[in-house]
């Protein structure tokens, strides 16, 4: 404990001797202390630390600052937060109720402090993504319209919020629940550390004070903590991804945990989605014991081939001159001819061209027969196209025409 109140009390005091110039470089700074994570955690966790109140109002300072690495470092620490103020008294977590407030404030206006609306736009089927081909869902004819017009269309899923100068029965968990909103929306960027608070948090949030905290390994007398819904929903959402991200057994610990809850409160909202997530886990952890999944999906190239029944030119003449009962000599490996007569094998086979546009096919053939040797060359004519099929425009083919 004195070690990481030593860190601490570093960390205080570097962080008051920087500059506005210098804070952009403080996130590369703070990503190398790996042992001060762990010391914040401890500090947080102790109800009587003297350091808790310094160590919120600096993560407060680093929130407040533009940069997006600082206000993350700040929001990784978020889970723990919740778990303490919530289970604490609230006259004794003022630090933390301060700098939860300030989080909220801060995050539901934008640069110009005018209030902001999460929204997203829904996608159009039309347009290929890596996840599908609009060639694949088959005719779209009589949604193509609709479909485009949806890339107008933006879905508010969080709207204006007024601001909050302290916390209420009422207003608690509208702010606790968009704060969980908002580390959502970054939970990809969250260490390993807060997955692990986070999956720490919902099973602690859940059980406390039911008798299922007595099969748990920490058995810290606890009071029941009221929870609403669309905060469990919100827990569900951070626990599923912690479950693919190297969490998966305190993940699956953390969704047993809600459930439960939500059984007991009959909330629907909870259990729908909960129960969903329950049946979509594979039976066991993917990828070994790290828990680590990724999703994969195939990409197709966005290429569009020519069908082996496309009609083309060369499939009309190909069709053709297979009606006519006639070979096609079009290209220079359909006009060569190999005559293999049982066991014998040409010697020589050529062509021989004529001023008049006509040539010659040389057969050799040899024999064995009593003994003795019997062999014959013959010479065949050789009609061109433009002669004999002149409707046919085919002017550089040959037809191989038996005199007989």
């Amino acid at each position: 404990m004195a070690t990481d109140r030593g860190i601490v009390e570093d960390w205080l005091s570097e962080f008051k001797a920087l500059s506005e110039t210098q804070m952009s470089g403080y996130a590369g700074v703070l990503d190398q202390k790996n042992t001060l994570v762990p010391a914040l955690y401890s500090i947080i966790q102790d109800p009587d630390s003297e350091l808790l109140e310094p160590v919120c109002h600096q993560l407060f300072e680093l929130y407040r600052s533009s940069e997006d690495c600082l206000r993350r470092f700040t929001l990784q620490f978020l889970p723990e937060l919740l778990w303490v103020y919530l289970r604490r008294d609230r006259h004794s977590s003022g630090c933390i109720e301060a700098l939860l407030l300030g989080i909220y404030n801060l995050e539901i206006v934008d640069k110009d402090g005018n209030g902001k609306l999460f929204s997203f736009l829904i996608p159009s089927l039309s347009k290929p993504s890596i996840y599908h081909e609009p060639s694949s869902l088959g005719s779209m004819a009589l949604t193509e319209g609709a479909l485009c017009q949806h890339d107008l269309i933006r879905v508010i899923y969080s709207g204006l919020h007024p601001q909050r100068e302290t916390f209420t029965a009422q207003n608690r968990f509208e702010v606790l629940c968009f704060l969980m909103l908002c580390y959502n929306s970054l939970v990809v960027y969250m260490p390993h550390s807060s997955h692990r608070a986070v999956c720490r948090m919902s099973s602690r949030l859940c059980v406390s004070g039911f008798p299922r905290q007595q099969l748990k390994a920490w058995t810290t007398p606890c009071m029941r903590v009221l929870l609403e819904p669309q905060f469990m929903v919100q827990m569900l959402a951070a626990v599923y991804h912690a479950i693919y991200n190297g969490e998966w057994d305190a993940g699956r610990e953390a969704l047993d945990d809600i459930l439960y809850r939500a059984q007991l409160e009959l909330y629907s909202e909870p259990l729908l989605l909960g129960n969903a997530m329950k049946s979509s886990l594979p039976g066991s952890a993917p990828d070994g014991s790290q828990g680590r999944k990724v999703l994969q999906v195939e990409v197709t190239s966005s290429i569009r081939r020519i069908s082996r029944c496309t009609i083309t030119a060369a499939s009309i003449r190909r069709l053709r001159w297979k009606r006519e009962d006639c070979f096609d000599f079009s290209s220079d490996a359909e006009f060569s001819l190999t005559i293999l007569p049982g066991r014998h094998a040409p010697q020589d086979s050529a062509a021989n061209h004529e001023p008049g546009g006509r040539g010659s096919l040389t057969v050799t053939h040899e024999g064995r027969q009593g003994g003795g040797d019997r062999s014959w060359r013959r010479a065949f004519p050789l009609t061109p196209v433009s002669h004999c099929k002149r409707e046919r425009g085919v002017s550089n083919a040959y037809f191989f025409r038996h005199p007989c």
